[in-house]
């Protein structure tokens, strides 16, 4: 097909991976282009994570045709990368939806379609999955395949190598599929490679390495090992493949993942032939590929706000307040300046925290330890065991990943690692796999760690030095995604005392006791309630861990009903509020308790007040809940 009017109409014919199979290779590369163009052209008006996705098409357009999908398992890593597989497996229509209320999912999704096999929006986890789903085929006689599609990124983490040694020792036929679009392992590649990893993959070859084996065991030992050498050249000529062998892989590659005719014959042979064990095959790929503006800058266009297409400039928000982030960034920068012991630690997300900043100013006392966040800790653990200050700055559903190093290599030790918890709280577009739901829950029943979370960009500063200040046992601060409330900066900061709260408006009917960035929310209901002639106090907590003791009891003494309010689930402040009232006796007969925390649910993606609201800890929906208690 070569005339504009028949390759417009290739895309249009392609509603799931099957119609896919029905095109000659040759038709391949053109529907590539087109889905390229329609992932730039939605993206453009939904915003998104973009230079990932346009790294695979290929590759993606690739894997459907070459693998029976969805009867063989098809897992993309983290998920990003997955909007051309989204665009050719049924929901090319819907892209314009995505990431907005009730619109598809930014990353892979179980419940989205049969396409997605498993629901990846964490890094590190598509290679544990697919060896579940091999092993299951094995075990009920399916003659289907698992491939798991990671990026080198993800190779970061622990992780994925316990998944790949423990695969090694099985001989399933698992694929891996090794994205590299950083050129952080190979060389650049070309057609020796191409025809090299052919002839690896291909039966002849592995049926040749074999008889060359068992006969190199009965040659004297130094012909054995030049034969083995020789081998190990051949396969050398494009990359050392050892490690991934060593854990048990037959390596392929690296492949040019921009072209089809490289790929399709590899991804054949490994199809094929299931006597292999487990393979891996290394892919290199360039983030943004096809769309310059993102080839040029793909830091920047990993995920981008909406944009126009020709210029590739983003539209840029109204300018507002700094956002919560950079706030943090700029206070622990001052901080660093006046305390030579202050570091800081980042898990793969330097611009997303806002260390980026601190990095440029102090590149010594810096590090960004990759999608490692158990190793993040621990490494933080260490550095406070010798008197340093770090930082360790995790978004907090990464920081789940972590737990058990919490635990014991920070808190039993009592050591004063800080930890500066971004995106509390619910996140919008991300959804519920990125949302800050639970740190509340898992932290504040550690003993010794101070718990903070900020109300307002000023409440952060003096978070930031008062953790700077800690130096007995470890301290963890929260604060939202998204721009700070607008206050004016005080002239000095100053920390704040220890599990010491604050009344910022004073009532005697109803208090709101709020533990972080609901505050402003239930300083509106309370002006709501005050004009339905309900006088309502508002309080800010401040901390979770050690509790305001005193001002708990001040405003269950006083006041007829008490609410407590966090942006997190069950078993956080509000029980830990309410666990100190019933361990001292302080509720009355007449005492009217309750908290307001998400609910028992998985909150979907849309804008952060649609979420909140969604959540029922908007100012109104406070209000209907103090009206229906009354």
């Amino acid at each position: 097909m070569t005339d504009s009017t028949s390759e417009k109409s290739i895309l249009d014919k392609i509603n799931f991976a099957s119609d896919i199979r029905q095109l000659t290779e040759k038709d391949l590369s053109i529907l590539s282009n087109q889905v390229r163009q329609e992932m730039i052209e939605s993206v453009s008006e939904t915003g998104g994570h973009l230079g990932a996705g346009l790294g695979v098409v290929e590759l993606t357009v690739a894997l459907h045709y070459v693998f029976n999908t969805p009867y063989d398992r098809l897992i993309f890593d983290v998920g990003h990368q997955s909007y051309p597989h989204k665009i050719l497996t049924g929901r090319r229509k819907a892209m314009k939806t995505l990431r907005q209320e009730k619109g598809l999912s930014g990353f892979t999704k179980r419940a989205e379609s049969e396409y997605d096999p498993f629901g990846a929006a964490h890094a590190s986890t598509s290679i544990s999955a697919a060896l579940g789903m091999a092993v299951s085929a094995d075990l009920k006689n399916e003659d289907r395949r698992a491939i798991a599609v990671i990026g080198d990124g993800a190779m970061t983490a622990g992780m994925a190598y316990e998944a790949m040694n423990n695969a090694g020792s099985m001989k399933l036929p698992l694929i891996v599929i090794l994205n590299d679009n950083d050129m952080s392992i190979a060389p650049p590649v070309g057609a020796m490679s191409a025809y090299l990893s052919k002839l690896i993959s291909s039966s002849s070859y592995r049926s040749l390495r074999e008889v060359a084996s068992q006969v190199a065991k009965r040659l004297p030992r130094p012909i054995a090992n030049t034969a083995k050498k020789a081998e190990e050249y051949a396969r050398g000529i494009v990359t050392g493949g050892t490690l991934f062998e060593e854990l048990g892989f037959y390596y392929i590659g690296p492949i040019d993942g921009h072209n089809i005719q490289h790929l399709i014959p590899v991804l054949k042979n490994i199809r094929d032939k299931r006597e292999q064990g487990p393979i891996l095959v290394h892919v290199v790929t360039q983030k943004g590929y096809g769309y310059l503006p993102a080839e040029q800058s793909s830091d920047k266009f990993h995920g981008v706000s909406k944009f126009n297409i020709k210029t590739g400039t983003q539209n840029k928000s109204k300018k507002g307040p700094p956002s919560y982030t950079s706030v943090f960034s700029k206070e622990l920068i001052n901080l660093a300046k006046k305390d030579k012991k202050i570091v800081a630690i980042t898990a793969a997300m330097p611009s997303g925290t806002g260390l980026d900043d601190f990095a440029e100013k102090f590149p010594k006392r810096f590090f960004d330890v990759g999608i490692a966040e158990q190793h993040a800790v621990t490494f933080a653990a260490g550095l406070a065991a010798e008197g340093m200050k770090p930082f360790a700055t995790i978004y907090s559903t990464f920081l789940q990943r972590a737990y058990d190093q919490i635990i014991h290599d920070v808190a039993i030790q009592e050591l004063p690692v800080r930890f500066a918890i971004d995106r509390a709280g619910l996140v919008g577009a991300d959804g519920p796999t990125h949302a800050g739901s639970f740190d509340i829950a898992y932290l504040a029943n550690i003993p010794k760690m101070v718990l903070m979370a900020a109300a307002d960009e000023n409440e952060l500063k003096r978070m930031v030095l008062t953790a700077a200040n800690i130096n007995d046992r470890p301290s963890a601060f929260r604060y939202p995604r998204g721009e700070s409330i607008g206050l004016l900066s005080p002239k000095k900061t100053e920390p704040l005392t220890i599990g010491k709260g604050r009344i910022i408006k004073k009532g005697n009917k109803v208090a709101i006791l709020s533990f972080g960035a609901r505050l402003y929310e239930s300083l509106k209901a309370a002006e709501i309630l005050d004009k339905k002639g309900i006088s309502t106090s508002v309080a800010d907590a401040r901390f979770c861990k050690p509790l305001d003791t005193k001002l708990i009891k001040s405003l269950i003494s006083t006041h007829d009903i008490l609410i407590t309010i966090e942006e997190g689930v069950v078993g956080g402040f509000g029980s830990h509020v309410m666990q100190h009232l019933t361990d001292n006796s302080l509720l009355k007969i007449n005492s009217n308790i309750q908290s307001i925390v998400f609910p028992d649910k998985f909150i979907d993606h849309a804008t952060p007040d649609a979420m909140y609201k969604s959540a029922n800890m908007d100012s109104l929906s406070i209000v209907k809940r103090v009206i229906k208690l009354i």
